[in-house]
This record gives C-alpha cells, sequence and structure tokens, in this order.
C-alpha cells in the first residue's frame, strides 16, 4: 500500500530516451535525483508529464545515481510524442 510522504513541486524539461546497457530505453531522466530524493533507491511519485497526471509512478533507477520514469507506449500515444522528444516533467507528490 502507498502512503503519501509529502507534496512536491519541482518541473525539469528532459528528451524521451535514456541509455541503459546500450539500450535506448522510452525514459526521461531527472537531473540532481539522488540529492534531491536523499536516495539512490527506486522512488514513487504523482507526476504530471506535459500536463499527463501519472499517479503512483516509480523513478526507477539509471545505474548512474540519477533516476528515470518509463513512459510506456499508451502515454507517449496520449502525448504525441516518442523517444527523442522533449517533455516537460512536474513531480507533484512523493509516495512510500
Amino acid at each position: 500500500m502507498s502512503h503519501e510522504i509529502g507534496p512536491l513541486d519541482h518541473t525539469f524539461i528532459a528528451p524521451i530516451g535514456v541509455e541503459v546497457k546500450g539500450e535506448t530505453w522510452a525514459c526521461v531522466e531527472m537531473p540532481g535525483s539522488a540529492d534531491f530524493f536523499g536516495t539512490g533507491k527506486a522512488v514513487k511519485v504523482d507526476a504530471e508529464v506535459d500536463g499527463l497526471a501519472l499517479e503512483n509512478v516509480g523513478l526507477m533507477v539509471t545505474g548512474r545515481g540519477g533516476h528515470m520514469l518509463s513512459l510506456n507506449a499508451k502515454v507517449r500515444k496520449k502525448l504525441g510524442k516518442d523517444v527523442g522528444d522533449t517533455v516537460e516533467v512536474r513531480l507533484t507528490l512523493r509516495r512510500t
């Protein structure tokens, strides 16, 4: 069960596409995320991507000390965006 830790209001702009083990994943990487969250482990958040609300999503660890948000095909279709396009991500809530 997920519980709220507290509200967030953090916005960043990033391209879709994070290189992981030689492959490009349909994710956006949050700059400075390990310092921002105080952890190198996965974090659950509520977010908005170009205004599209995503609730209780995981920011996965990149393996380089950061975090990334996966944007599956359904989300990318709703946004009309794909790998290589830039999106605005706003984190609104941190969960446990």
